[in-house]
């Protein structure tokens, strides 16, 4: 096979992405080498393109980016012992470290010595990625195409949010319509919530809600608190998802959620956020709950069937396809709110290694060709 592969780069510390040939990785022990065949563009992504204060914070260049992605495994380590050559995979982006207390208890996701996939070690925008066999997760190509597969990892997050707690027949606000807000829309009407309000200040965002089948779409910039209650006839919200992370936002959720609600606060606002805590939370007598991530590896077995089943379907929010090549291109339309889950293809089928008995493995399905627009 090649000695080197294309990969999508942080190579300076500066705004933009680069695609440079890099060593083809090799598996230790007990790690896995899995062959891209799709990827997606995350928040994380964005915010490493931009090259703004958390990433200049956080990211140390060169870095090959991504971290949500699905594949085929190609070459396993010699103490590899339950993923095998030909598996068709995803990954739980979070390496952690399976002592402390958080591991052992059931909460890996906050494990405070977490080292995420294309952030802090090398990603899955490339032609091969290798990561631990433990954060492997094994797909049904059957039943989850690529392009599908590869959005269980932040689709999970939404999962985690939206099925915290009990919500059928539950009146729910999602204030905030990137992925993770739409995912949760989603999510909430197949889970049987009663009515589903959407909120955003990007006219792309509010039309894919409405696409969701949100019961009702508002655009935050010109609607206020007394709109957001009318939308409920007037009343509380049960549930209110706060998934943007702006100020006003923040506030709005605890203004309109009812008496004995429960708000969720999971979007990260850019700087501290002022609350009356005796007015908004201790006198409604609130729950709530903020929360990061997903869990390892719960969330990702309730994610499979949700997918699998057809139950939530995540097409609509594939705004487009590319190749390596065009990645500046879908940084800035995401940046611009123009996108919501971008799909990285590699740029063609690259030499197929050998498997253990000396076979080239079959080829992957075919990912040549022009860019789709869906």
């Amino acid at each position: 096979m090649a000695e080197t592969m294309r990969a999508i780069r942080k190579s300076q510390p500066a705004q933009g992405l680069w695609i440079e040939d890099v060593p083809v990785p090799h598996p230790t022990d007990h790690e896995v080498m899995v062959q891209v065949e799709a990827a997606s563009c995350c928040g994380t992504d964005l915010h490493i393109w931009k090259w703004d204060k958390w990433a200049q914070g956080r990211i140390k260049p060169p870095l090959t980016l991504g971290h949500e992605f699905s594949g085929t495994v190609v070459d396993v380590g010699r103490k590899v012992d339950r993923v095998k050559v030909g598996d068709y995979v995803s990954a739980e982006s979070h390496v952690t470290c399976g002592m402390c207390f958080q591991c052992r208890t059931g909460q890996a996701h906050l494990c405070p010595h977490t080292s995420i996939l294309g952030v802090d070690r090398p990603g899955a925008f490339a032609d091969y990625v290798v990561v631990p066999e433990s954060v492997i997760w094994q797909n049904d190509r059957s039943k989850l195409p690529s392009e599908i597969a590869t959005l269980q990892e932040p689709f999970g997050n939404a999962v985690y949010v939206t099925m915290n707690q009990e919500i059928t027949g539950l009146n729910v606000a999602v204030l905030g319509c990137g992925p993770i807000g739409l995912f949760a829309i989603a999510i909430a009407k197949a889970a049987g919530a009663a009515r589903v309000l959407a909120t955003d200040v990007i006219d792309f965002r509010l039309q894919l809600a409405r696409q969701l089948k949100a019961d009702h779409v508002l655009n935050a910039a010109e609607t206020n608190t007394k709109d957001l209650l009318e939308a409920n006839n007037g009343l509380g919200w049960d549930l209110v998802l706060e998934m943007s992370g702006a100020p006003t936002a923040i506030n709005n959720a605890f203004n309109i959620v009812r008496n004995g609600g429960k708000v969720i606060l999971f979007g990260i606002p850019s700087r501290p956020v002022e609350i009356d805590v005796a007015e908004k939370m201790i006198f409604k007598n609130l729950t709530v709950n903020a929360l990061n991530g997903r869990r390892i590896f719960d969330t990702w077995y309730k994610t499979r069937w949700l997918l699998e089943s057809g139950v939530v379907n995540l097409r609509p929010l594939i705004s487009r396809e590319i190749h390596f090549d065009d990645i500046n291109s879908g940084m800035e339309q995401l940046a611009a709110g123009q996108a919501c889950k971008i799909i990285i293809r590699p740029d063609k089928q690259v030499t197929v290694p050998l498997t253990s008995n000396g076979r080239q493995r079959e080829q992957g399905p075919d990912v040549e060709g022009k860019v789709v627009h869906r």
